[in-house]
């Protein structure tokens, strides 16, 4: 098995140390053995970003549309392969790996057009002669620091824009996915950038992370991850003014309310909070349902829960696949044991399970809980979810918002009425009317509020907002 390298400077590079990952499928799968860097390769990296930055950022957008257009075409082109490593190495099973492939390529296309139409306005001054530019420039060296969930469509989300608007990147990923990482940067090594525009280091957080954040030559952050490490990159990167964008996370409800249609409203919360094995920012973890409903309801849904089929990701007929590794499973489990001591009613799951392959297997967890319970208010990132009785449609809508995250919300309804009030009046940066809570497009703005993100909106048209600046220049003519 070949060692998976950095790529620093247009180079591939050996790391300080070694590490491994193993396929949550089939624990005596090997999928990578991969270098790990210190602080100092890490700084090399950045010093590399820093001396090709200007060459980019004066490029011209055809060639930067060249570059971003070939990177999407050739992930398109090998999606099955592709997703094949990600449900091995990930353990989102064949059919999400495939799709989520997909979602990278797709990406890379849109910000490839966006290369080419980055916005600037021309206007008249208050003084006689003078006209006025509004352009937008590169920020300068970003440092993007990606999650093991998404590991091809999150880095895709974050590179391509900062490509696109002429920056130069360092790029860690999570050390569960480094096989993910390490394809997507062959693919990027081999479309056209100059020397330096692009760096994959991989890692500890307390190493590269800390790296990034700290650098002067870092001008700015783009994180996906857990509240505790976010707010310290927050605290630590604007402490030296660089820009920061953090997206950390939510306890996202799903409100269904007395009028909805009962099936569609049960397909809605399977798949937001047990696809992908519950492994999302977007899972619906908190089921609100109204009354005249929740008994109809939530039988229907203890039926389906139960019905999933758990199995190894690369299985055909698997609906979810393995936890990612044995400290999530400890998680997870460990929450569930929460949720029965605190007096929750475990209606089905929160079991590890065996199949044929060693792995971290966990049956959906579904739970009747209480708002005031930790199943209830705590993120847990797994296929563990609980249901709540509201009162009324008001009451829902205040569970609804008694988070402190607010990332995505979901109502189910047919009533026109009840959507746009739903809709108005949830403090979520995403609302979904009669739609999953997990499942998003990659051409228009995704974040949320309070807790869940800071700064500007990642993805379509509003990531300019965070990897480019502006300038405004007066000319007398």
């Amino acid at each position: 098995m070949a060692t998976l390298k950095h790529y620093i400077n247009g180079r591939w590079e050996t790391g300080v140390t070694l590490g491994t990952r193993e396929n949550p499928s089939d624990l005596s799968d090997t999928v990578a053995e991969f270098a790990r860097a210190d602080t100092a390769q890490t700084e090399s990296a950045i010093r590399a970003a820093a001396d090709a930055r200007d060459e980019w950022a004066l490029s011209t957008p055809q060639r930067r549309f060249d570059v971003l257009d070939a990177i999407g075409s050739e992930i398109l082109a090998r999606k099955e392969e592709l997703g094949r490593l990600l449900a091995r190495e990930e353990g989102k099973t064949l059919v999400e790996g495939i799709g989520e492939t997909a979602r990278a390529g797709q990406i890379f296309k849109f910000f490839a057009g966006e290369a080419l139409r980055i916005p600037g306005e021309k206007l008249a001054s208050v003084r006689p002669g003078v006209e006025v530019e509004v352009t937008r420039e590169p920020v300068g060296v970003v440092g993007l620091i990606a999650p093991w969930n998404f590991p091809l469509a999150i880095p895709a989300w974050k590179i391509a824009p900062a490509l696109a608007y002429g920056n130069a990147v360092v790029f860690k990923p999570a050390e569960l996915v480094p096989a993910c990482a390490s394809a997507l940067a062959d693919i990027i090594s081999r479309s056209g950038l100059p020397a330096g525009v692009f760096n994959l280091v991989m890692g500890s957080g307390r190493q590269v992370g800390q790296a990034l954040v700290d650098s002067p030559l870092v001008d700015a952050i783009s994180f996906t991850g857990s509240v505790g490490v976010g707010q310290g990159i927050l605290k630590a990167a604007t402490a030296r003014q660089a820009r920061v964008q953090l997206e950390m996370g939510g306890k996202n409800p799903l409100v269904v309310l007395h009028d909805a249609d009962i099936a569609q409203a049960v397909d809605c919360a399977i798949q937001g909070a047990f696809f992908s094995t519950g492994q999302r920012c977007t899972a619906s973890s908190r089921i609100i349902v109204t009354p005249g409903i929740f008994d109809r309801f939530v039988g229907a849904l203890r039926e389906r829960t139960q019905a999933l089929v758990v199995d190894n990701a690369l299985k055909r007929g698997t609906e979810i696949g393995p936890v990612v590794s044995q400290a999530q499973l400890e998680q997870n489990l460990a929450y569930v044991e929460s949720g029965r001591h605190e007096g929750a009613e475990l209606l089905v799951g929160g079991q590890r399970v065996k199949r044929d392959t060693e792995g971290y297997f966990m049956s959906p967890a579904l739970f009747i809980a209480e708002p005031e319970h930790r199943i209830a208010r705590e993120e847990i990132f797994g296929p563990v979810a609980c249901v709540i009785r509201a009162r009324d449609s008001e009451h829902a809508l205040s569970l609804a918002n008694d988070t402190p995250f607010g990332l995505c919300a979901g109502v189910c309804t047919t009533s026109l009425k009840h959507a746009a009030h739903f809709k108005r009046h949830l403090r979520a940066g995403m609302v979904m009317v009669n739609l999953p809570t997990a499942g998003v497009d990659f051409h228009v703005p995704f974040g949320g509020r309070k807790g869940s993100s800071y700064g500007p909106r990642e993805q379509g048209r509003y990531a300019a907002e965070f990897y480019t600046t502006v300038k405004t220049a007066y000319i007398n003519a």
